[in-house]
């Protein structure tokens, strides 16, 4: 019988902690929960975004009908940016915030222990390896984050 060999890639991904989780000073637990789920921290800030910034971060969504209200959403007070680390690091955060809505989310995901609402899920995350290029550069220089 014949093994497969399992690789698992060092990635890089964006989590957003967003308005409501930083307003409710959550920002400590959920970047420990990061580090415990083996996500690195390798690059992080607290910045508050305009609502031109916002909707130049989420222009993806343009032609939907939360747009709006998701860009003021997050421009109304600070976020943390947060670059992530570690294998399958893409599906491991998206696996780790849990479903968009607190309310579906399984039990001890990000969303399920600090959102509230489906527009207040406490955090963001890229989706894939290409949205992650995007959503790192959009908000840390090269010169911010260890060069792999």
């Amino acid at each position: 019988m014949a093994w497969g060999i399992v690789s698992f890639m060092i990635e890089r991904t964006l989590a957003i902690i967003k308005p409501d989780a930083t307003g409710r000073h959550r920002v400590g637990a959920i970047v420990e929960r990061y580090e415990q789920a083996g996500l690195v921290p390798v690059g992080m800030k607290l910045l508050r975004l305009t609502k031109a910034q916002a909707e130049g971060f989420y222009y993806i969504h343009k032609q939907r009908p939360f747009f709006d209200s998701l860009c003021s959403f997050m421009s109304s007070g600070p976020i943390v940016v947060v670059a992530l680390e570690g294998e399958d690091a893409i599906k491991r955060h998206r696996d780790l915030m849990g479903a968009t809505d607190p309310a579906k989310a399984t039990q001890g995901t990000l969303r399920k222990l600090f959102g509230t609402h489906i527009e207040h899920n406490a955090v963001h995350g890229s989706d894939s390896a290409e949205t992650a290029k995007f959503e790192l550069a959009y908000f840390f220089s090269e010169l911010e984050l260890p060069q792999r």
